[in-house]
């Protein structure tokens, strides 16, 4: 009979590589959670065809980033900064249990948050201040076309930042994992030849972060990043990190942008919430229990 008491974990090349030395904490505590209750780790290759034929197969799947395939899988991914991760019943980052939890500040310890936020500072941003007025856009892919989960295109974004932010000169970086195409850049180009204080820039976030003073994105983690330094953010775009932004999509353009000046939110209580309170600390003493309760959660027990 096959063994019903495993767990594939399907990772991609590298990071199954990296995984299978040994060199992958995350990994390595969720293989201890399990042990601990007589279940094994199998890690495995992620393809199309692997996550596929797993539905077949006894035991259950963890799928890195890629989405669950029935009751018997679940998809992980790093939570933005490490080593805070997630186990989650889908792949679309605004459908996550945290992206429909309510935030209450209050129920957030203030000292333990900024003491949170003054060591992500030192570790993300290094020393930068927000100290200028920018309007700072990091766009992301597919500069032309308006997916699900965003309330339109990222140039035409862009043009909207444009219309509402006055004669403030407005950074937009491309990013560096994208391939863009010669019609997005010459777009892109062209748009910026429309008005001159729109700059296209390579510099890397946490410089244009120094210059700014709101971030507008579709749903780019250096929002993040911006409330590290209690900048305002405006989302175009659906994610998890919604609960202090301005969102598009509930307020609307104009609706947005008129309220960024005064938007302030506690950022600080924020952060800790959303990571330390709502991800799994990989580096945590309790990791292996924190692994097990979050596993519970979706009706895994082992």
């Amino acid at each position: 009979m096959a063994d019903a008491r495993v767990l594939r974990i399907f990772y991609h090349r590298q990071l199954l590589e990296r995984a299978r030395a040994g060199g992958h904490n995350y990994t390595n505590r969720i293989d201890a959670a399990l042990r601990s209750r007589g279940w094994r780790v199998e890690l495995c290759l992620d393809s199309d065809a692997a996550r596929v034929a797993s539905l077949a197969r006894a035991g259950r799947s963890l799928f890195h980033m890629a989405p669950p395939l029935g009751a018997r899988s679940l998809t992980t991914r790093l939570a933005y900064w490490y080593p805070f991760w997630r186990i989650e019943a889908s792949a679309k980052r605004w459908e996550w249990d945290v992206a429909q939890a309510r935030f209450d500040p209050d129920a957030v310890d203030p000292e333990a948050a900024a003491r949170f936020r003054t060591r992500r500072r030192g570790q993300h941003l290094k020393g930068v201040q927000a100290t200028g007025d920018a309007v700072f856009v990091p766009l992301q892919g597919r500069l032309q076309e308006a997916r699900s989960f965003q309330t339109m295109s990222p140039l035409a974004m862009l043009e909207q930042t444009l219309a509402h932010t006055g004669p403030r000169r407005v950074v937009a970086t491309l990013h560096p994992n994208e391939t863009y195409s010669p019609a997005e850049r010459a777009a892109l180009e062209d748009l910026a030849a429309r008005h001159p204080r729109l700059q296209v820039s390579d510099a890397p976030a946490d410089r244009v972060l120094g210059e700014s003073g709101l971030v507008v994105t579709q749903n780019s983690s250096v929002a993040l990043l911006a409330y590290l330094l209690d900048l305002p953010v405006i989302l175009f775009g659906q994610i998890d990190f919604h609960h202090i932004a301005l969102n598009v999509a509930e307020l609307g353009v104009a609706g947005a942008f008129a309220r960024a000046a005064d938007h302030r939110p506690d950022s600080a209580r924020y952060l800790f919430w959303f990571f330390r309170m709502n991800a799994l600390d990989a580096a945590a003493e309790d990791a292996e229990a924190q692994i097990l309760s979050r596993f519970a959660d979706h009706g895994w027990t082992f």
